[in-house]
């Protein structure tokens, strides 16, 4: 679709004041200008961010190596924590230590949901379908493998958030990697490496919130859209402005309240279109409740034959493990930034929420769409990404693709409110706090959803997804280095719940205060 046809002329006058370079000569289509200034930039850097190197009949990106790894040494240096603690993470989220008087701006379920809705979404719905498409329903138990590990990670980058987090005067905060880095390894005596890495998360977190957590999202939702109101004869083609435009406005008027206002949207979006999504996926799964013990026993058996999938069961592992570090983002340290924000004095309890999220994200949701698919015999249809899911809900009814497009935006729509806040903070960190210079950001952000959803931006997506896996370099190298601040951290809180320091509040006290 040439995006020349459709861009309305003052979004091509505002696009082109902004952006120089987009002239929008006759014969040459904005969205090819756009590409063909990003390309070299795009392919330079995710040549090096995914850098792959070759085992058996298939690749493995280093970058994915380094999030697994760095899993697995957090859950062995904490003891396996998300095993341990997952009941006192239920109990946190519930409320049973919520003290309203602490420092912060939203609760721990808010603090969760924000985060879960910057982590669940298109990935567990397309990303699924490329893994088991490639590396077959093996493919899933390795994903549930690397999801199970990445809850250690998230527990320590959430704990750091909080730690280290910059407490405002008017009482809002800031934290996440960018202060954990420069403040914790000021205190470990290496203040200019711990500088230098905040930078560079800052840098790449602002790169992937306008990219893969801002366009992309505006992109694919619009694109859903037009396949369920009659592909190229839908109404929506061409206006793809026009939905961006709308969705601006949307995402707009939660974001300018800051983190409070898209905590109170997300943790009443997050639930309903989990459930929504996890419904469907259920009604599937009953409908072929005979399949499913063949469907447990494909997932099992592939992940240690890799029996007809490329790569045999070294495929099968990469799939999983690339399939849950793209979707729960454990060890990024995006997440730090909407915990920190949390109305809490013991960081720790941060972390043991924070510890739910891979286990929501990937345990649970990304395994209900690959149980869908495997069961709903689409697999080797020949399809792949969001098509083979929407072939394997419409499995079972005609009408459940709509189902699916539902879901697509309400998850893109979260995406980009989480992902508008870690840009926010990220470009606050560098330019200093205020509010003239959040409302630039948040004025960027909106104009780049109507850019997203009007364009195809191939090069662009690249180079945003290289910038957000970019983020775990400087944060992992921080994360080891702040593991036993973390672990210091535990052992005296845990010394307060003994002593009675630390006890559970009064159901009322807690409805009132989250009222």
């Amino acid at each position: 679709m040439s995006c020349q046809k459709y861009v309305p002329a003052w979004a091509a006058g505002l696009a082109t004041s902004i952006f120089p370079f987009m002239t929008m000569a006759q014969e040459v289509t904005l969205d090819q200008r756009i590409n063909e200034t990003i390309a070299p930039v795009s392919n330079v850097i995710a040549s090096i961010i995914f850098y792959s190197v070759p085992i058996g009949d298939t690749n493995f990106p280093l970058i994915v190596g380094w999030l697994v790894l760095a899993a697995a040494i957090f859950t062995i240096y904490f003891g396996f924590v998300q095993f341990r603690k997952f009941g006192h993470a239920i109990s946190l989220v519930k409320g049973d230590y919520f003290h309203p008087e602490d420092a912060g701006e939203v609760t721990h379920f808010q603090a969760l949901a924000t985060a879960l809705s910057g982590t669940v979404g298109l990935g567990n719905i397309a990303g699924v379908a490329v893994a088991v498409s490639i590396g077959g329903p093996g493919a899933t138990f390795w994903m549930i493998l690397a999801g199970l590990m990445g809850m250690a990670s998230k527990f320590t980058e959430c704990t750091l958030g909080v730690k280290y987090r910059t407490e405002l005067p008017d009482g809002r905060v800031s934290g996440g990697p960018m202060y954990y880095l420069s403040k914790g390894l000021a205190e470990k005596g290496k203040p200019g490496l711990g500088k230098t890495l905040a930078i560079i998360f800052s840098v790449c977190c602002i790169g992937g919130a306008v990219g893969g957590g801002n366009m992309f999202q505006a992109n694919q939702a619009f694109q859903q859209m037009v396949n369920v109101t009659g592909g190229d004869s839908s109404f929506l083609v061409g206006n793809g402005w026009l939905f961006g435009l709308v969705m601006a406005v949307i995402v707009g008027s939660v974001i300018i309240g800051g983190i409070k206002s898209i905590a109170k949207v997300t943790e009443k979006i997050v639930p309903f279109m989990a459930v929504i999504y996890v419904t469907a996926g259920l009604v599937i799964i009953i409908s072929n409740i005979g399949m499913v013990g063949q469907a447990f026993s494909d997932i099992f058996v592939g992940a240690f034959t890799g029996a007809g999938v490329a790569g045999g069961v070294v495929g099968a592992l990469i799939q999983g493990f690339k399939r849950a570090a793209f979707s729960n983002e454990a060890g990024i340290g995006s997440a730090a930034i909407a915990h920190a924000a949390v109305r809490t004095k013991e960081p720790i309890t941060e972390g043991y929420v924070a510890l739910l999220e891979p286990f929501i994200d990937t345990v649970v949701i990304c395994t209900m769409t690959a149980l869908v698919i495997t069961i709903s015999g689409e697999l080797n249809s020949g399809l792949t990404g969001v098509e083979l899911t929407s072939a394997a809900f419409a499995s079972a009814y005609t009408w459940f693709p709509l189902v699916l497009a539902l879901a697509v935006v309400l998850f893109a729509f979260s995406t980009m409110l989480s992902w508008s806040y870690y840009g926010l903070k990220s470009w606050t960190y560098l330019v200093g706090e205020g509010k003239g210079k959040e409302i630039v950001f948040k004025l960027f952000f909106c104009l780049c959803v109507i850019v997203g959803a009007s364009m195809s931006l191939g090069p662009v997506i690249d180079f945003s997804d290289s910038m957000i896996f970019a983020m775990a370099i400087p944060n992992v190298i921080g994360l080891y280095l702040l593991m036993p601040v973390v672990r210091a951290e535990i052992k005296q809180y845990w010394a307060k719940i003994d002593s009675g320091e630390i006890r559970k509040v009064d159901k009322a006290i807690t409805a009132k205060a989250q009222a």
